[in-house]
């Protein structure tokens, strides 16, 4: 017996019909399923259009398609959210494959505390690993303090790190800042519109943003059991590293002062560090030796557009 659970799962899409009905058919694996899936889709053919209005065996969620009218994954959510009627949104991409219980899981963490304003799901490949001595030195150095560990955690200049999936840990581990890949937030404890206007195309940081907004409010935590697999896929959004260094730059300075309001010149120093340190990284590899060039271009863009916004 499925349960159709009172929220509505909002996907933003663009040329990836194969990936969707993936996740799809994951979800109609699933002992419950939102009520309604809101899916944006930025696609110029109409394959994920046809998916969408296709039966899959044992999904009962009513999924609503809409074309995008602009395109980014910020953007996308935003229409959306405009959609979505229940009251739990269920954020998710379009590529994420769900173990059994996963989306049940979920809902009794948010269920476990009213004040409770999201919870995330584990994502079995993309996890927390310890860090070595220099990492840890640098985590020391923008924090300020020393943690057994900083899992969960968003420290210094925005630098946000994944849970850890430890079975000694319980269930329900508090963090602080959660992705968008496959996450449930309670509408009240929402923004409107979710995102701000300066996110687009890939939006990095745009799950920071969210996530320590609502975190000033209300708790947050992941859902250590209910798990998935993150199929990530390829794109031309994620293709340039000029644009990527350069979007990461500007955006984690905006979480930096706009929304953990962290303003004065350590904070400032602190954020040098750290991008001094992702510079340094590319040159332990050939593949980051090749992207050097770029990257460095995008953070003196980015610099530069700082530096213009704050005269």
């Amino acid at each position: 017996m499925t349960t159709l659970l009172p929220l509505s799962a909002i996907v933003p899409t663009r040329h990836r019909a194969e990936p969707l009905a993936r996740t799809l058919h994951s979800l109609a694996q699933q002992s419950a399923q939102p009520t309604e899936m809101i899916v944006v889709d930025g696609s110029e053919d109409d394959r994920t259009k046809e998916l969408c209005h296709q039966a899959i065996p044992g999904l009962l969620t009513q999924i609503h398609y809409y074309k995008a009218t602009a395109i980014g994954a910020a953007t996308q959510r935003n229409q959306a959210f405009a959609h979505a009627s229940e009251d739990v949104i269920w954020l998710m991409d379009d590529d994420i494959l769900l173990e059994p219980e996963c989306l049940v899981r979920l809902w009794d963490a948010l269920q476990s505390d009213p004040r409770m304003g999201g919870v995330n799901a584990m994502i079995t490949n993309q996890r927390y690993l310890p860090p070595g001595r220099l990492s840890r030195s640098l985590f020391q150095f923008l924090h300020g303090r020393t943690e057994t560990s900083y899992a969960g955690k968003c420290i210094g200049p925005a630098l946000n790190l994944l849970p850890e999936d430890d079975p000694a840990l319980p269930a329900i581990v508090p963090v602080e800042w959660l992705n968008t890949t496959c996450t449930l937030y309670r509408r009240e404890a929402l923004p409107n519109p979710l995102f701000p206007a300066n996110f687009v195309g890939y939006s990095l940081m745009e799950d920071v943003t969210l996530s320590l907004t609502v975190g000033k409010q209300w708790s947050l935590a992941n859902a250590r059991t209910a798990r998935i697999f993150h199929d990530s896929q390829p794109g031309d959004h994620k293709n340039s590293p000029y644009v990527l260094a350069k979007m990461e730059l500007i955006n984690r300075h905006f979480v930096m002062t706009q929304i953990l309001e962290r303003k004065n010149l350590g904070d400032y120093g602190k954020l040098a560090v750290l991008q001094l340190f992702e510079i340094a990284a590319l040159f332990q590899s050939l593949k980051g030796w090749r992207s050097a060039p770029p990257v460095l271009l995008g953070k003196l863009e980015a610099l530069s557009q700082i530096v213009l916004r704050s005269a």
